[in-house]
């Protein structure tokens, strides 16, 4: 099972604008394996602008799991942007990537950014992939898809989320969000296909679908054993930011989704690490030790 060709095609996701070059056409790869019972990175290729450290081992618990940090070296995200990233994580190796901060999408004048991400999970690998939210700017044009391959007795957790900024506070929207995430079998069979869409206009407008909240976030767990996140525990525990949350089971079995709307972007990171901490602990038995960020 290879990521890399899946990624390749999804390099240039959406249109170029005829006359306008890429800022940047860029693929990162991370290649994860276990050996001498931890998990060590194996491979990587990391051109400009993405940025890593070392491997941390941060769980005492999953003392085999390496950590390691995803950084930007250039600020955020640009007009024309086409940044990909593969992650593969060997038979039964167990990896957390996490970004070390929120991510800016700059205005994307005609242009749209995009990012894909390429996930490889083998058989009884586990896989944790959290990325602080993007931070859209007015006229900012983000699009962002994830596609997995879960082979047998895989995990694997992705994180992530989205908030608006003004710097000059004059209440501009940003241009268009598109999200989407494909989970597939090593046979290439479609498990879940979950896409999304929205103006800053409809976002902002009085009619938007998120109602009065102006941050979202998702957490994903797939191929879990158990499922038992304490919904009404955690409810309460978001009620108390000012979010909302929806668990939804995903079709065949295959895991759950947890969506957390938040009044503000610093609200959402305090919920989304609730959300991310009660599957976390679903899926492990424990629950995950603190990120040095």
């Amino acid at each position: 099972m290879n990521a890399a060709p899946q990624a390749a095609g999804l390099r240039h996701a959406g249109p170029i604008a005829p006359g306008t070059a890429c800022a940047r056409d860029v693929q990162a790869q991370l290649g994860f394996v276990k050996g001498g019972g931890h998990t060590v990175l194996a491979r990587q290729h990391i051109p400009y602008p993405f940025h890593i450290t070392r491997p941390f081992r941060l769980d005492p618990r999953l003392p085999e799991c390496a950590t390691l940090y995803l950084q930007s070296s250039s600020g955020g995200l640009y007009t024309g942007d086409r940044l990909a990233l593969d992650i593969e994580v060997g038979v039964g190796a167990q990896a957390h990537v996490t970004s070390q901060a929120a991510t800016v999408v700059h205005r994307t004048p005609g242009n749209e950014a995009c990012l894909s991400t390429a996930i490889g999970v083998r058989d009884e690998a586990f896989l944790i992939l959290t990325n602080d939210p993007f931070i859209l700017f007015p006229k900012a044009h983000l699009r962002a898809s994830t596609q997995v391959t879960l082979a047998s007795g895989g995990r694997v957790i992705l994180a992530d989320g989205f908030t608006t900024h003004d710097p000059e506070q004059h209440g501009r929207p940003f241009g268009r969000l598109h999200t989407e995430l494909c989970v597939r079998d090593p046979g290439g069979r479609i498990l879940v296909w979950d896409r999304g869409g929205i103006s800053g206009a409809q976002f902002a407008g009085s009619a938007s679908p998120l109602g009065p909240y102006r941050a979202m976030g998702n957490v994903v767990g797939l191929g879990a054993r158990r499922c038992d996140v304490d919904t009404s525990a955690l409810m309460q525990r978001l009620d108390g930011l000012g979010c909302r949350i929806g668990l939804s089971g995903l079709p065949g079995g295959c895991g759950i989704v947890v969506r957390c709307l938040a009044p503000t972007g610093g609200l959402l990171a305090q919920g989304m690490a609730q959300v991310f901490a009660a599957v976390f602990e679903a899926w492990t038995g424990h629950a995950p030790p603190p990120l040095r960020k």
